[in-house]
């Protein structure tokens, strides 16, 4: 006995001390990510794009890696000749600034003064080394056109440096502001869905120290070069975990308080708690880790790397959720939900009927749902299908084909200014060239095609400073000047036709640069979106159909969550274009759209299946629908809650894909929890009865089909102890 129950006292302790260790370490890895982090869109392209194969030719021009900054000065009247001498010693100033070097050999660390031909701008065109601090030396040069420009003149560091600072700026706030947006939404709303004071904060703390803990994995992965780790994956993962540990805690949660109110001992109501608790958990969180895992099929690096990452968070949520929560609410006790503690011998519905907890308040109205769907089945999934079909038409003004650089970024842009005000006075294509690598002897022949097609203002040959053309590898370098904006769709058209017309001069043309690396990652993104949404459905269907032993139940939840997804993405399509005024959606957003939605919308179904399976093959299939409705019905709308609000977070984070997916998410989540896990599922498997589990064994022996009849169903449910409930 003394054995007994100092290990009762010691092990959950001891699984506490484990958590809080690798949370120790994990934390202040936080700070690290940034060093193992990229937001370069060159380095997420397979290998075999054109663009990738061109750059690494472009390498052998040059043994500088810099990064080209476009300085644009505006004024508000025209500049006369006799102060270009201020802009030349403005030059000066600029070219002081540490972290610029020459982008070739021989050539200086910044170009200009470059007048425009209308006398309003000048520009200036620098190489940031790749060795530098990138934002530092972007912000030293904004700091000098502030402190060196005359009145009635505006300066502006644009091109790739610029952008890259700024977009690195916009992800400065993912480690503090995303995450205190998160875990307080997540807060308040279980204070409203359990009323206690402790058991909020050991959720969070489960949430966190799984969030804690699968950075280390990740962080280690990013620095061995397993994985590509960007902004916007690290965003992902953090708000990954936060919502998916909350949600398998709320789950457990909700079985362990039912089960408190049954035995007087804690550790009896934890087992049986866990034991119903773990399959489902286990189940949802396995076909997470296994619809992320399928991104490794994608080309797309930083598709390809998110899944990994992604899966991590997972594992670590389970393994929070099925590990640390038990041992601090069991530490806890009773206490945790202190003030309203639940007390052993009565109904989870409370004393005198009252209820005790805003989980218990959504149960009652779950409860009247299922008598709905009792009467009138057949109307209410057909209510629900016509209303999911008619947002998925939505998916018409979809505009997923990719945006502008200059549209990325949500908050205002230095950069972004600059580029508009670079396209007002020159070329507007002017420091972001076209690369194109030409096998030896064919440069005529390329720039003839380069001269007669509309929208390319300059084309030249690379050559040393006598004139010779520079020869490295059987290829010459030719740079193109286009007139639209290097992150422009009609750049992108134009490099596609360059490509087409190129080939008729030499099939081993390469054409690169900034707009090709666009248009090869849009189009890669695509071709994955096609490829990765089959396999992910197959993989979610073998999980389905073995968890519960059927084939036409995984095939109808599987057709109801891709309804889901095509509604949310048609609303979300309308919500972009009509309201928000997004110039469109990042190609990549439609394919994290679907594997976060149909994942975690396969999940709250699989909490509702399994409990109806369960129910099921006691009292009958549509009693155990009406049942297993009514049960999980409150915890899973608190978990659909809680998953839409972190998700929402993303939105505080001012990039277009972030706030995207944000939207697609949060609202996806609700729209599954209110009404296709809530409504049109149970609505069709109470309609269809007990085929719905063809063809295991209950869709011929029903269970307890005895009791079909809805009033024994109540009857049983009055009767049945707590803990089976």
């Amino acid at each position: 006995m003394f054995n007994r129950k100092w290990a009762r006292a010691v092990i959950p302790a001891f699984i506490v001390v484990l958590w809080f260790i690798g949370a120790g370490f994990g934390g202040p890895t936080f700070g690290k990510l940034e060093e193992v982090s990229s937001n370069d869109q060159a380095s997420f392209l397979p290998a075999g794009a054109e663009s990738t194969a061109a750059g690494e030719l472009q390498k052998a021009f040059t043994e500088s890696t810099a990064l080209p900054a476009v300085i644009v000065v505006e004024s508000e009247t025209e500049i006369p000749p006799q102060e270009l001498a201020l802009y030349q010693d403005i030059a000066g100033e600029l070219a002081e600034v540490d972290g610029l070097e020459p982008a070739a050999e021989g050539q200086p660390a910044l170009l200009g003064p470059i007048p425009s031909e209308d006398g309003l701008a000048i520009q200036f065109i620098a190489s940031v080394s790749d060795d530098a601090e990138l934002g530092e030396v972007v912000a030293e040069l904004r700091e000098v056109l502030e402190a060196q420009l005359p009145d009635g003149a505006e300066g502006y560091v644009t091109g790739p440096a610029g952008f890259t600072a700024d977009l690195v700026s916009a992800f400065g706030g993912i480690d503090g502001i995303l995450l205190a947006v998160a875990l307080a939404a997540v807060f308040v709303i279980l204070l409203g869905v359990y009323r206690a004071l402790i058991l909020p904060f050991l959720v969070l703390f489960t949430s966190v120290f799984a969030l804690a803990t699968s950075i280390l994995l990740v962080y280690a992965f990013a620095l061995w070069g397993w994985i590509e780790l960007s902004g916007q994956s690290q965003g992902i993962l953090s708000i990954l975990v936060i919502g998916a540990a909350t949600d398998y805690a709320l789950l457990l949660v909700a079985r362990y308080r039912e089960t408190l109110t049954e035995f007087s001992s804690k550790w009896d109501a934890m087992r049986v708690a866990y034991r119903a608790s773990v399959e489902p958990i286990v189940a949802s969180g396995a076909t997470v880790i296994l619809a992320l895992l399928c991104l490794l099929f994608s080309d797309l690096n930083s598709n390809r790397s998110l899944g990994p990452i992604a899966a991590i968070g997972i594992v670590f949520s389970l393994l929070a959720a099925l590990t640390l929560l038990p041992a601090l609410l069991l530490l806890f006790g009773r206490s945790a939900f202190w003030p309203l503690r639940p007390k052993a011998g009565t109904h989870p519905a409370g004393v005198h009927g009252r209820n005790v907890t805003g989980l218990e308040g959504l149960r009652g109205i779950w409860k009247r749902v299922g008598r709905v769907i009792s009467r009138s089945s057949r109307p209410v999934w057909i209510v629900s299908l016509v209303v999911l079909g008619a947002g998925s038409l939505g998916l018409l003004q979809l505009q997923a084909s990719g945006v502008p650089q200059s549209s990325l970024i949500l908050a205002p842009s230095n950069a972004v200014d600059g580029q508009d005000a670079l396209a007002r006075h020159f070329d507007a294509g002017a420091g972001s060239p076209v690369t194109i690598i030409v096998p030896e002897g064919q440069q005529d022949g390329v720039l003839d095609v380069l001269d007669r097609q509309e929208g390319v203002t300059e084309a030249t040959v690379v050559a040393e400073q006598g004139g010779d053309v520079v020869v490295r590898g059987g290829n010459v370098l030719v740079r193109a000047t286009l007139d639209f904006q290097a992150d422009s769709a009609e750049a992108e058209e134009l490099v596609r036709q360059l490509r087409t017309d190129l080939d008729t001069v030499s099939p081993e043309v390469l054409v690169g640069g900034v707009t090709a690396v666009a248009l090869d990652t849009n189009v890669t993104a695509q071709a994955d979106l096609a490829k990765i949404i089959p396999i992910v459905l197959v993989v979610i269907l073998a999980v389905l159909m073995l968890l519960l032993r059927s084939v036409l139940a995984p095939l109808l939840l599987i057709a109801s969550v891709v309804l889901s997804y095509a509604t949310a993405l048609g609303v979300s399509a309308l919500v972009f274009n009509n309201v928000l005024g997004f110039d469109g959606a990042d190609a990549s957003v439609p394919l994290f759209g679907f594997v976060f939605l149909v994942a975690l919308g396969v999940d709250y179904n699989i909490f509702l299946m399994t409990r109806v399976r369960e129910e099921s093959l006691r009292i009958g299939t549509r009693p155990g629908i009406l049942r297993g409705l009514g049960v999980t019905g409150g915890v899973i709308t608190s978990a659909g809650i809680v998953l839409a609000a972190t998700f929402a977070a993303l939105g505080v984070i001012p990039i277009l894909f972030l706030a995207q997916i944000a939207f697609i998410v949060a609202f996806g989540v609700l729209l599954d929890t209110v009404i296709v896990r809530s409504l049109l599922v149970p609505a069709l498997a109470y309609d269809i009865g007990p085929k719905i589990w063809w063809p295991s064994a209950l869709a011929r022996h029903d269970g307890g089909a005895t009791l079909g009849r809805e009033a024994e169903s109540e009857q049983e449910e009055r009767k049945e102890p707590a803990h089976r409930a």
